[in-house]
């Protein structure tokens, strides 16, 4: 038998299709990180899937691997240049500063949930195309802020049976104390023995060398100045006030002087949520305090900080600890009709089902009842509703319970309501 393939389309290289059921995983990531935030006054933000290119190559950084060799670029027909959106606070940001939500009470907190677009080598846990959920809290200098969003991105990944996480947790200082720090690292940076590309990092941002993760630099960092021997005192105690909610909070976190992200904008406390079921990828998200940003997008003074968390990653994360999650069902009670006046009379009761808020099924395209009853168990009903034109004629149908076997005629009149009181 020749199978010829159903098209000869495929989804584009790194890249994948979110199909059932699997896709039923990512909807509950997505609903456990964003319902802390919606309990905590972050209000929704949707924001177009592309934006001027300048947007991101002055907000995320001249010199950061996403904006020189990750970002999908195009020339529109006017000749604007645009880009697909390579991460979300900068889009958040602009869309906040453009509708002035800055210019009402401070801060502004705000959510979102949608795909981003990197050209990045694809391997297990890195796509082209990836989903995140994000928040930013926007115009408030205030170290709870900070600590606010690191619990409820803690507490979204608990609510999930996440265990195995490790919070890494740093302060990249301010515009007092960094040039300071910067300027003995590139002092430290230039004497080292590093290919051409890296040593222009070194001009650039040379925060970011530190962050190469090849050995052969590494090996070579080893004795690099120190931001915490740079931090200014008032760095020193917001980070420190930081550390103390956290702690009080019943969260643990690591401090890693090394961790500096791979964004330009980040200020103060920056944080990574890694797993260490992922091998090479172990970053299921991570953000930070980014004070200067709004100004970098010709914007006012607006501290504030964010993070964004992978919903591809927190799911392969939960797999690698094996964490089933408590999925509703997808099919509460699946209808059965045996000949076309059961059709007409079953069809009747699954719209009345699902108005009343059950989730029900219909055996579609007059299949006989062996078939039937198949796609009944297929779908994970708890009950089948059976009735052909004896039953009807009776003034009856047939209620299996699936789990046990077990099947009883009920009045069709109160079928609804019986199948409404098994729900409890």
């Amino acid at each position: 038998m020749n199978l010829h393939p159903v098209s000869t389309f495929k989804a584009p290289k790194g890249t994948y299709d979110l199909i059932p059921p699997d896709s039923a995983a990512f909807l509950a990531v997505r609903e456990a990180i964003s319902a802390p935030l919606r309990r905590s006054g972050y209000g929704y933000i949707e924001t177009p899937g592309f934006e001027n290119v300048e947007l991101f190559s002055r907000g995320v950084g001249e010199s950061t691997d996403i904006v020189t060799k990750e970002m999908y670029t195009l020339t529109t027909k006017g000749g604007d240049e645009l880009a697909l959106r390579p991460e979300g606070t900068a889009s958040v940001l602009r869309a906040a500063l453009e509708a002035n939500l800055h210019r009402g009470g401070l801060p502004v907190k705000l959510w979102y949930s949608g795909s981003y677009y990197r050209y990045e080598r694809p391997q297990k846990g890195r796509y082209r195309h990836f989903s995140q959920v994000g928040a930013e809290a926007l115009g408030a200098e205030d170290p709870a802020l900070d600590a606010e969003l690191i619990i409820l991105a803690h507490d979204a990944y608990r609510s999930l049976g996440l265990r195995n996480f490790r919070i890494l947790l740093n302060s990249l200082g301010d515009k007092e104390c960094r040039p300071a720090y910067r300027a003995a690292l590139q002092d430290f940076l230039r004497g080292l023995d590093l290919d051409d590309e890296t040593r222009r990092r070194i001009d650039i941002n040379p925060l970011r060398v530190l962050d190469d993760k090849r050995d052969a630099v590494q090996q070579q960092l080893v004795g690099a100045p120190m931001l915490r021997d740079h931090l200014c005192e008032a760095c020193k105690e917001y980070h420190e006030r930081v550390r103390e909610l956290l702690t009080a909070a019943g969260v643990a976190f690591e401090d890693d002087e090394k961790l500096v992200r791979g964004l330009d904008y980040y200020t103060r406390t920056t944080f990574e949520f890694v797993h260490d079921g992922l091998g090479s990828q172990s970053a299921v998200g991570g953000g930070g305090r980014y004070d200067g940003l709004s100004e970098m997008i010709g914007g006012p003074e607006l501290p504030s900080v964010g993070w964004a968390l992978g919903v591809d990653r927190t799911v392969l994360a939960l797999r690698a600890e094996g964490v089933e999650l408590e999925l509703p069902a997808a099919t509460e009670v699946f209808a059965v009709p045996l000949g076309e006046e059961a059709r007409r009379a079953l069809f009747t009761v699954v719209t009345e089902l699902r108005r009343a808020g059950v989730a029900a099924d219909f055996a579609y395209g007059g299949k006989g009842l062996k078939n039937a009853m198949k796609s009944a168990n297929r779908s994970g009903a708890r009950y089948a509703v059976v009735a052909g034109e004896r039953d009807l004629a009776e003034g009856v149908v047939q209620l299996k319970d699936l789990e046990s076997g077990e099947q009883a005629p009920v009045a069709f009149d109160t079928v609804v309501s019986e199948l409404l009181a098994k729900r409890g």
